[in-house]
């Protein structure tokens, strides 16, 4: 067996300039070289490419290194053309992005011998011209670079992906090395078994990334808060996850309005548009990109110093991948995720429609993500946890938790319970129905195994199923529970779990943190809620100043006989609050106020603020001053022009290839703003008067804002959810604008 040892050291110095190798990389590096197959589990940031780069310079032939990520293959082979001045046929990519004269350069090199690297995209691998290019050459190894892709279990599952070892089997068999930064076990036993390399060696690092600190916060004004962060953070690089590509688009527009230099970065820009606004960012041209969760960017960007998530991801994989790329060089990582579980809500509708299969375990890694969310325990330890590892510490001293930690308690009587739960039954459960048992949840699951007439049904009542959930996964923490990776994430008892059944000792559990407002005091009149609601924890603005206002507001809401939100929401008074205008112009600025409203309601609210500015001898923050877009909606102007001339709104939606959903939320977007339409026209010809005037006089006389939820809480049973959608829009654009 050849020793490399002498020719892997001089190639480490002299190609890429280090001295050292990082974790175990040089382990990885010479089982490859000595033609064995490889599975690497290596965080991001950790050094993965090194351990496929390296060896493909040594190994005779043309490595092939499949990668998803058309952004990094151009990335990578940029990097390793710089490495050799006047070279650049050493590296190579093959994808969907190139020309046919490109694909012809790059099969001359190929067959010349000249390439050591070639990155291609799986969907490249499809097309039989490509698979004949690569038969004609010597392949040194195969490398699948984000091999969690081939797992249905993993967060970035690709069909493609599955197909990989079938094609290596028609190129020609060589050394297969699988590297990923984020594989649960079940994701690593589904890679392994597909590629069909289950011997292969594995090489694992650890997770815990130290110089990283986690956050998650409330998803209450989110816009305002980011834009307050990175005013905060001047000249650092940051990345925004969003969930949809229209979100990346206004979040990008909305960072440019606030002077933050911001490009967007989805799979529906143009190419040479997304590879601009990529270099764009590496050159520090641009401070922050704003890219979708689905398209991972895949950058080699070593000092990005804060990675946001707007939406919340759709499983832990995901977010550990997306806040790896924070402080890659060892140097500060933000991460700050925002959480609200609406959004939740949301990704369990998309997956309507979908094999029941894929529900469950789309389900099951939400459940995951939800967990994280609410969990008062240290994010680090969860995190690693939840990838197999164990963090020794009880307290990381860099996340929101630890930080400032939840109240604590000795649970061993709550996880007693539970284990003898689990012990008496005759088949394991998912946390969930677990959770319902104890809380005495009779739901359709619940029943259908006649559980709700066990012993044990409703023996912790007295708290809720999330309670519960809270209490099991951190049984899972302390390995007294244990999950099965070939199903669906049922739990089973461990054997340390068994033993502390039989003989508890003190065991110290978290509270969960709550993301919810307080309830309402039922003593307080809707008003005087509203105010005290905002006074204990609103958006951080004047108290004084804010009372004021809505005292003003309600006074003049008995003058007009008009409920006190139809003047201005309470988002607006808060906003007032903060940034005291003093004009119509910039009364405008505030949360829902356009320019109609304000001139018809704002003049007295104006010297009121003005009064209380000079009295306080107060100094107007201008920086505080967050600008929103004139309006959101790309379609803004035909969706206008097309009312104007009374085109009936499924044309209208059909023209714009929206359906009807989206094309009143495009409206409702444009009301917002301030401007008035009028949608009369179509409202008599498909809806009922008399409907409509049980809408009108809901949102005049009952409602106590313009919530379409309560809207819909309120008069569901007697009206659609579209019919009061359009009459609230038209209800605001004659009354409340």
């Amino acid at each position: 067996m050849t020793d490399y040892s002498e020719q892997i050291s001089r190639t480490l110095k002299e190609f890429f300039g280090y001295d050292n190798f990082k974790g175990g990389q040089e382990d990885v590096i010479s089982h490859l070289l000595g033609g064995g197959d490889a599975f690497v589990l290596m965080p991001t940031g950790g050094g993965k490419s090194l351990c496929y780069q390296l060896p493909a310079l040594i190994k005779e032939g043309t490595a092939i290194v499949i990668s998803p990520l058309i952004a990094l293959m151009k990335n990578q082979v940029d990097v390793l053309r710089g490495f050799v001045s006047g070279n650049e046929s050493i590296a190579h990519f093959l994808n969907s992005s190139l020309s046919r004269q490109q694909i012809d350069d790059v099969r001359a090199d190929l067959v010349a011998g000249k390439t050591k690297i070639l990155y291609v995209a799986p969907e490249s691998l499809t097309k039989e011209e490509n698979v004949a290019i690569l038969k004609e050459i010597k392949v040194s190894f195969y490398a699948i670079d984000e091999a969690h892709c081939i797992s249905e279990w993993g967060h970035d599952f690709r069909p493609e992906y599955r197909r990989i070892r079938s094609f290596i089997d028609t190129i020609g068999r060589a050394p297969i090395i699988a590297l990923t930064a984020t594989a649960t076990p079940k994701v690593q036993s589904d890679i392994l078994k597909n590629l069909g390399i289950q011997d292969a060696a594995v090489f694992k690092s650890s997770f815990n990334r130290p110089n990283l600190y986690y956050e998650v916060r409330p998803k209450d004004d989110p816009e305002k808060d980011i834009v307050k962060f990175i005013k905060s953070n001047p000249g650092k690089s940051g990345i925004i996850y969003c969930l949809s590509r229209k979100k990346v688009e206004e979040m990008a527009e909305f960072l440019c309005i606030n002077n933050i230099k911001a490009l967007p970065y989805h799979a529906g820009l143009d190419a040479k548009v997304r590879a601009d606004n990529q270099d764009a960012f590496l050159m520090e041209e641009v401070d922050v990109i704003v890219a979708t969760i689905a398209f991972g960017m895949g950058i080699d960007k070593p000092d990005v110093r804060f990675v946001i998530h707007y939406d919340i991801p759709k499983s832990i994989e995901s977010y550990y991948q997306e806040t790896g790329r924070a402080g890659r060089d060892g140097e500060e990582g933000i991460c700050i995720a925002y959480y609200n579980y609406k959004d939740v809500q949301k990704l369990e509708k998309f997956m309507q429609g979908k094999p029941i299969s894929e529900q469950e375990i789309t389900r099951q890694l939400l459940s995951e993500v939800v967990a994280y969310a609410e969990s008062g325990q240290c994010r680090r330890k969860l995190l690693l946890n939840y990838f197999g590892e164990d963090y020794p510490k009880d307290n990381c001293g860099a996340c929101d938790n630890c930080l400032h930690p939840k109240r604590s308690f000795d649970g061993r009587k709550q996880m007693q319970l539970v284990l003898k739960l689990i012990l008496s039954l005759p088949e394991h459960f998912k946390i969930e129905h677990l959770a319902c048992i104890l809380a005495g949840v009779e739901n359709s699951m619940v029943k259908s195994y006649k559980h709700d007439e066990l012993d044990l049904f409703g023996a912790g009542e007295d708290h809720d199923e999330k309670y519960w959930c809270a209490v099991i996964h951190q049984g899972l923490v302390h390995h007294l529970l244990g999950k099965e990776i070939e199903s669906y994430g049922l739990i089973y008892a461990t054997p340390e779990g068994e033993a502390f059944a039989k003989s508890p000792t003190q065991l110290m559990l978290v509270e969960d943190v709550k993301f919810k407002a307080a309830d309402k005091n039922d003593d307080e009149d809707e008003e005087d809620a509203m105010a005290a609601a905002a006074l204990k924890g609103g958006g951080g603005g004047d108290p004084v100043l804010l009372s004021a206002l809505k005292d003003l507001r309600k006074d003049l809401s008995r003058r007009l006989k008009l409920q006190p939100w139809i003047l201005f929401g309470d988002p607006a008074l808060e906003d007032m609050s903060i940034l005291y205008p003093e004009t119509i112009e910039e009364l405008q600025r505030c949360q829902g106020v356009g320019e109609g409203k304000a001139r018809k309601y704002g003049e007295e609210f104006i010297k009121l603020i003005k009064k209380y500015v000079e009295e306080n001898e107060i100094e107007r923050p201008d920086d505080f001053v967050v600008k929103t877009p004139p309006s959101k909606s790309s379609n803004k102007q035909f969706i206008i022009t097309s009312i104007d001339r009374q085109l009936d709104l499924e044309d209208i939606a059909s023209m714009r290839d929206l359906d009807m959903d989206e094309l009143l939320s495009e409206i409702e977007a444009i009301v917002s703003t301030g401007f008035k339409l009028n949608l009369n026209y179509y409202i008599k010809e498909t809806i009922d008067e008399e409907i409509v005037e049980e809408i009108y006089d809901y949102f005049r006389n009952e409602a106590s804002s313009d919530s379409l939820e309560d809207a819909i809480k309120a008069l569901s049973g007697d009206c659609e959810e579209m019919e009061i959608r359009l009459v609230r829009i038209q209800f605001l654009c004659e009354i409340a604008l």
